[in-house]
């Protein structure tokens, strides 16, 4: 007897159009992420969705990470104008003046949260209480959930940090697993979340 063949996996719709798409949706979107660092990264690279879709910010995610020296804050934070000029000139990125020198002073934010003794991480994560949130079906583009640490955000002098970004980046970092109710990941993201 041949053994059944392997039942389809059913994915959240807007994986399934393209490889590296599919790819993130598979491997990174919704995973709670802890690393203050990476945190940080994300939350860069959702400023420059700001106005596009994912799926250019996700192919060009290489070229943003040689551009902003693997989004380590620290050089990033002391990036003056030639920098901008130079990023200004990369094809390899969105090329939008203020998207570039908001991940300057989001690296030069996130450095005086540090040095307060604020960790990204730690602030993130609090809102949560420590605790991915189970969204449901239909997912919204923000939440007053979202417009809080967009204010929080702002206030520690964060740019394009706007709810709707905020809560596109909550669902990308795992605050919220918002994988659809018959995506293969979200049992798998629900139980990663209760670790």
């Amino acid at each position: 007897m041949r053994p059944a063949p392997p039942r389809p996996r059913h994915r959240c719709a807007w994986a399934d159009n393209d490889p590296p798409l599919t790819r993130y949706h598979d491997v990174e979107w919704g995973v709670p992420e802890h690393d203050s660092r990476k945190l940080w990264e994300k939350l860069m690279l959702d400023g420059f969705q700001a106005g596009l879709s994912w799926t250019i910010i996700l192919h060009k995610r290489d070229a943003f990470r040689a551009a902003f020296r693997n989004f380590d804050p620290a050089p990033v934070a002391r990036f003056g104008p030639a920098d901008v000029a130079r990023l200004l000139g990369d094809a390899g990125i969105v090329r939008s003046r203020a998207k570039i020198e908001a991940t300057v002073g989001g690296a030069r934010a996130y450095l005086a949260m540090h040095a307060a003794g604020e960790e990204f991480s730690s602030f993130v994560w609090k809102f949560v209480g420590d605790r991915p949130i189970q969204g449901t079906a239909p997912a919204p583009t923000s939440t007053p959930l979202s417009e809080e640490i967009s204010r929080s955000l702002k206030e520690r002098g964060f740019k394009f940090v706007g709810p709707v970004i905020v809560y596109a980046w909550m669902q990308a970092v795992g605050l919220v697993n918002d994988h659809s109710s018959d995506c293969f990941r979200r049992t798998e993201i629900r139980k990663l979340g209760q670790r």
